[in-house]
């Protein structure tokens, strides 16, 4: 069974900078993408960033070009979102989530996802 454990949140200031890790277990991942979303209050859970476990290609939303960066250990089965130049606006739950496997689809849908984890809070202050 699929377990993704999100660990690194906090609160940090703006212009700081936090790394959130997410450990995947239960399975192989060789063949999923796996991404990152966040929910802020009264809003509706977005994609924030993406990447094909095997090749490593990723897709980053508008929102977080330039600020966010998704990496991955194969070796550990870690993924990574190591986020900097942190805004208010950033502040949310973030959560990780695995495609099912060979997932063709559009990275940045949540209906693309069928594992999630728990979530962690980043709150940024002004």
């Amino acid at each position: 069974q699929v377990q993704l454990v999100e660990s690194g949140g906090g609160l940090v200031q703006a212009g700081g900078s936090l790394r959130l890790s997410c450990a995947a277990s239960g399975r192989t991942f060789s063949n999923f993408v796996m991404g990152w979303f966040r929910q802020a209050p009264g809003k509706a859970r977005e994609f924030v960033v993406g990447i094909r476990w095997t090749g490593g290609n990723t897709y980053v939303a508008d929102s977080v070009k330039g600020r966010f960066t998704i990496s991955r250990d194969n070796a550990k089965n870690m993924v990574y979102l190591q986020m900097n130049s942190l805004k208010p606006e950033d502040t949310a739950v973030y959560y990780c989530a695995a495609s099912a496997p060979y997932y063709t689809g559009t990275w940045y849908s949540t209906e693309g996802y069928p594992y999630w984890g728990q979530g962690t809070q980043v709150t940024v202050s002004s």
